[in-house]
């Protein structure tokens, strides 16, 4: 049997996932994957694999150094980052930027709070000056509120409006927001409208393929095929239902239905992209435009420098060394003392802690050292310890 590295693992993965396109394609590498430090023991033949061209892996023409546009946005790679709340603020998108991603968004912002002057001069509103292009994603059920919210972001210097159709969240579905949006399809589509009219910059959706159920589709169709002739610049479908939150699989058979049917629409999508090989993989099966991270990028930046060289048909970049993996991790918890207390920054950034430990070798103690500090002080002596920082 023969070995395969960290720095083969996602080549090999995409090649697994072409070879074996499927449900139980992801399940059968994450239970070979020992995480961050290869595969135990290949699901095929592993000279086939080692044998072949496969080892640096290379992408179709279509594929190939392949640009996304979002409107009047041009980006040089078809992937983006997910607004997640409560992680997508200034610092980690710094480190996704620096990391090669051409394109993020602030956290989901009510769009009640963005019609509140002061509150939306605070320093969390604000884009900055080096992070263009840049978009806000807006939450909310009221048309007018969500049109005045979408036109003071613009003012702001954000470059793309996204509305949420999607979010899972209980709190928001309490109040109708994001996701539950699908059963008032009526309303999704007045609230679309009235904002394209009264901005000028790219406007985009993000979605879900139903409320209760994946298979009942029918106002996921209806939001879509009212959306995309009336002024859509893309189109961003998470493949589960509203309700299944993150549970099971998403279904991307839908996604790529999606692309037959409005193949003028810049169709995205989202769901389970945890490796560069994901990226690629869904490009290919799916023939879409472009693909939206969201948690795979949660410590782990590395997920856009691997799935540019892999777009790029280059060889992949090696794992980044301890040394790399602790300045980065300092890095992102410095940015966030920019802009949050020392108490709370310290809690805050545990949950990144727990994945950027995923790629040491002693991860579990890592993890462990890292969310049990508490104070800077023991957060950059823990760092040090086990970072060559």
């Amino acid at each position: 049997m023969l070995p395969v590295t960290f720095t083969q693992q996602v080549s090999y993965e995409y090649f697994i996932l072409k070879q074996h396109p499927g449900p139980t394609t992801k399940n059968t590498i994450l239970a070979l994957c020992d995480a961050g430090t290869g595969l135990k023991s290949p699901p095929c033949d592993p000279n086939q694999w080692a044998n072949s061209d496969n080892r640096k892996m290379t992408m179709s023409d279509q594929q190939k150094n392949k640009q996304l546009k979002l409107g009047n946005i041009t980006l040089d790679t078809p992937f983006i980052q997910a607004p997640l709340s409560g992680y997508t603020d200034r610092a980690m998108r710094n480190i996704s930027r620096r990391h090669g991603v051409p394109f993020t968004f602030a956290g989901v912002m009510l769009a009640k709070s963005c019609c509140h002057p002061k509150v939306i001069k605070q320093k969390s509103f604000l884009p900055g000056e080096d992070e263009h292009p840049v978009g806000a994603q807006l939450l909310g059920t009221d048309p007018a509120m969500m049109t005045q919210a979408a036109r003071a972001l613009c003012e702001l210097g954000y470059d793309l409006i996204d509305l949420n159709y999607a979010c899972p969240a209980p709190k928001v579905l309490r109040r109708e927001r994001g996701g539950y949006l699908l059963n008032t399809p009526e309303l999704a589509i007045e609230i679309f409208h009235r904002v394209r009219e009264a901005i000028s910059c790219p406007l985009t959706v993000k979605i879900r393929i139903g409320y209760n159920s994946p298979t009942n589709n029918d106002n996921f169709w209806q939001i879509c095929d009212a959306l995309t002739p009336a002024g859509l610049d893309g189109l961003a479908i998470h493949g589960r239902a509203v309700t299944c939150r993150f549970r099971g699989q998403a279904n991307w058979d839908i996604v790529a239905q999606a692309k037959q049917r409005y193949c003028q629409t810049t169709i995205l999508g989202s769901g389970d992209i945890m490796s560069a090989a994901d990226i690629a993989g869904r490009l290919e099966q799916t023939g879409i435009d472009g693909i939206v991270v969201a948690r795979g990028a949660i410590g782990n930046p590395w997920i856009f420098s691997e799935a540019r060289a892999l777009l790029n048909g280059e060889p992949m970049p090696e794992q980044p060394s301890l040394a790399e993996q602790g300045q980065t991790i300092l890095d992102h918890f410095n940015g966030l003392l920019e802009l949050y207390d020392a108490k709370k920054t310290i809690g805050y950034f545990r949950k990144f802690a727990v994945n950027y430990a995923r790629r040491h070798p002693e991860r579990n103690k890592v993890r462990r050292e890292l969310v049990a500090v508490k104070n800077c002080e023991e957060f950059y002596r823990t760092v040090k310890n086990w970072y060559p920082v």
